[in-house]
């Protein structure tokens, strides 16, 4: 588990939730909740997902877990960072929002998108192996 603050993307909460082979290996780095921060926008995917793929007692009893970690909600700062990434990484809006989450923190992102492949600060499980 990492010791420092560690920002969780959906596309690794999805992997750990689903307990594939590939959440079974990130895993070993997901955080304590006290490290662990949740964009809201993190919420808003894991919600969605949840409730398609578990249904909505499963999705409140994920999303009641989020609560007790670091929520982060958007806001003018993160918004106008998560602008600027977007421009400079050619990032997703959401995708923007959870890295400059991370990056106003300062601190680690946890995901297995690959768009996020050699971007600062940056833990990424591909799809395809482990850490990169």
């Amino acid at each position: 588990m990492t010791a420092t603050p560690c920002v969780v993307d959906t596309s690794a909460w999805i992997e750990w939730l689903a307990d594939t082979a590939l959440g079974g290996r990130l895993g070993t780095q997901f955080p304590e909740r006290s490290q662990c921060m949740v964009p809201t926008i993190v919420q808003l995917e894991l919600s969605k997902w949840l409730m398609r793929e578990v249904g909505e007692e499963q999705a409140d009893q994920v999303i009641a877990y989020t609560q007790k970690c670091i929520v982060v909600p958007l806001d003018t700062d993160i918004a106008l960072l998560a602008a600027d990434l977007h421009r400079e990484y050619k990032l997703a809006t959401a995708d923007a929002i959870v890295y400059a989450t991370a990056r106003r923190h300062g601190a680690t992102l946890l995901t297995c998108d690959a768009h996020f492949d050699e971007l600062p600060n940056v833990l990424l499980f591909a799809k395809s192996g482990g850490a990169i």
